[in-house]
């Protein structure tokens, strides 16, 4: 993987997408002994943190309280569907003060790739990332393209806006999420040398199928905002072609999301132009081998990873000595 080479020196190559480790990149509680054990291993990628507000937010999924777990669980804010998932998750989380007194203290930023992925208004995004400023991140992640915040999409105007106004206020480089149906080649265009990078959200159910009930359905009935995000391999579909174009675009350099498999690590890099890759919906079990692959399919990212680069240094090593013998 080529990787994109960012403003601060860090080169972004193998992304594990937002909240996939969750609030400090070392897993959420059926994460963390896999962490501790080297199955996976956080530090081989750029971990983007489960996404951050001001002010705490309530969303659909309260991690913190033991009947959530118990009673609840986090299936009912995220079904899986056949080769992926879909989710109302809605930005859960305590707020930012939270994080900034709580976790990010605990977080070695010298051993792990930290970006921080901040969703608000203008003047929100604004002061957390002037408190990041204190920080070691590889980059800051801006997020107004949640399919699940109740709300509509922003316009292409106040996506530009708003990374504007964190670029003058930060001292990290600035990643931007982008939906399939927003106006992403104009942000993208018109973020050239602001933004260092962009990358794609999940996909609103609406968009991939329609009018049919979402999994999701009841969730959806008393919350509102749609049906949910749909990302995996259906995800694809929609988000790939995204990625091409924005490459050929040629503006920003492009994360390419819903690798699901080891294959599509070439694939992508090769016949789509992405600079890098995000790892997400990968992490959870796979519908209908809930059980058999709960503990297996978190690690598969860690795997692909180890197992590409050594492929890679194979190829480089290789090399030299097929350039002997032609000549």
């Amino acid at each position: 993987m080529k990787g994109i080479t960012l403003s601060n020196g860090h080169v972004l190559r193998y992304v594990v997408a937002s909240g996939a480790l969750a609030f400090d990149g070392k897993g959420w509680p059926w994460e963390k002994w896999l962490v501790k054990l080297g199955f996976i291993k956080p530090e081989l990628f750029e971990v983007v943190l489960k996404t951050l507000t001001l002010k705490s937010r309530r969303g659909n999924f309260q991690w913190w309280n033991p009947l959530t777990w118990l009673l609840i669980s986090p299936w009912s804010c995220m079904k899986l569907i056949t080769g992926g998932a879909v989710n109302k998750v809605g930005l859960t989380n305590k707020g930012f003060k939270w994080w900034w007194l709580n976790v990010a203290p605990k977080i070695d930023f010298d051993r792990y790739s930290i970006i921080v992925s901040l969703y608000g208004t203008t003047k929100e995004l604004v002061y957390m990332t002037e408190f990041l400023n204190q920080l070691r991140l590889a980059a800051i992640e801006l997020n107004p393209s949640c399919p699940n915040t109740g709300h509509g999409m922003p316009s292409a105007d106040e996506v530009i806006d708003s990374v504007k106004a964190v670029k003058a206020v930060t001292r990290h480089p600035v990643i931007v999420k982008v939906s399939v149906v927003q106006a992403y080649e104009k942000i993208a265009e018109s973020l050239k040398g602001i933004a260092e990078a962009i990358s794609l959200n999940s996909v609103p159910w609406e968009v991939i199928f329609g009018q049919a009930k979402s999994p999701l359905w009841r969730l959806e009935k008393r919350v509102g905002g749609g049906g949910g995000g749909v990302s995996g391999e259906l995800a694809q579909l929609l988000n790939w072609p995204v990625v091409g174009k924005l490459a050929r675009q040629g503006a920003l350099p492009v994360i390419c999301p819903d690798i699901m498999e080891f294959k599509n690590l070439d694939y992508v890099r090769e016949m789509l132009g992405a600079g890098a890759v995000s790892f997400g919906t990968i992490h959870l079990p796979t519908k209908g081998e809930f059980w058999r692959t709960l503990f297996t399919n978190p690690c598969k990212p860690t795997k692909f990873v180890e197992r590409y680069e050594a492929e890679e240094k194979k190829r480089k090593e290789k090399t030299p000595h097929e350039s002997n013998d032609r000549s």
